[in-house]
């Protein structure tokens, strides 16, 4: 039996699941019932096309924020808080606290995407 070993983990945002996911289908021609589900709620809740997230987690991750993580970036891709309680609100199962400057900075950046 087969022992797969974790090369390498990392946060996916909706929008690199959704790349994945077109990829998969262009290559088997149909996807299963779990993954239809997947594809009808990635296209339904995910706003950013890839060049675009790309774009924006550059933007996050050029304010230097020292507390920031690339699992928080995917994060607030994810969600595109327009407001600092909703920023709040995404980031709370992480334990991360933040100066509002930093939180009004996010914030700003993600309105230019939304």
């Amino acid at each position: 039996m087969a022992n797969p070993q974790f090369i390498e983990q990392k946060s996916l945002s909706l929008v690199d699941v959704k790349v994945k996911i077109d990829e998969i289908e262009k290559r088997d021609k149909e996807l299963n019932y779990l993954s239809n589900k997947a594809k009808e709620y990635l296209e339904t809740f995910v706003k950013l096309d890839l060049k675009q997230k790309e774009e924006l987690e550059k933007k996050l991750s050029d304010l230097d924020l020292t507390r920031l993580k690339e699992e928080h970036i995917a994060k607030i891709v994810d969600f595109l808080p327009k407001t600092v309680d909703e920023l709040k609100v995404v980031l709370t199962a992480y334990p991360l606290s933040m100066p509002k400057k930093d939180q009004e900075a996010i914030v700003k950046t993600v309105k230019e995407f939304a």
